[in-house]
């Protein structure tokens, strides 16, 4: 009497879903938005060590942006909305040179926007893989400037191409 119990209570148990452990809806940060800084704004270019410049342009409540590593081993593209300091994003990155199911990462992610040393801008933020939005490291990154004034973006500068390889090895792109 007591197995049949037991095996209807474990099919029970397996059949309720798991929440906060990554599941379908994957792990989320737990950020909660501020306002942005008084005349700052999400475009510009960002530096950080290993993921290169990250280039970003804000429309409205969207964000677009585009990278390619310091190292040029890969370059990526992201898209989210923001809501006052906080930018939401998924990305995909492409390696050069691979194809199939290992050429391309994805994943989630965020940033917060805030004030650095010397009153330049800086992001803080976190990536995930797949669904999920945190847990697969940070994203840190200076905003460039020119004197006083940001770096503009240039998302056209980035692009599937191979640096210093064929014109033809596009790597990929949003779809």
């Amino acid at each position: 009497m007591m197995r049949p119990t037991l095996l209807a209570f474990t099919l029970l148990l397996a059949a309720v879903p798991c929440t906060g452990c990554g599941g379908p809806e994957g792990k989320s940060a737990t950020v909660t938005p501020g306002n942005m800084l008084t005349g700052e704004v999400w475009t510009g270019v960002y530096f950080h060590p290993i993921y290169g410049n990250l280039n970003l342009v804000e429309q409205d409540t969207s964000v677009i942006g585009k990278w390619q590593r310091t190292d040029k081993s890969a370059w990526g593209e992201m898209s989210g909305k923001k809501v006052g300091n906080v930018l939401h994003f998924e990305w995909k990155e492409h390696k050069y040179g691979l194809i199939g199911p290992s050429a391309t990462s994805k994943g989630r992610g965020y940033f917060v926007y805030g004030m650095g040393p010397d009153n330049i801008a800086k992001l803080h933020g976190e990536f995930g893989l797949e669904s999920d939005e945190v847990g697969a490291g940070t994203w840190d990154c200076v905003k460039q400037m020119a004197g006083k004034q940001p770096i503009a973006p240039d998302l056209n500068s980035i692009t599937g191409e191979t640096p210093g390889g064929s014109a033809g090895d596009t790597g990929g792109g949003f779809h």
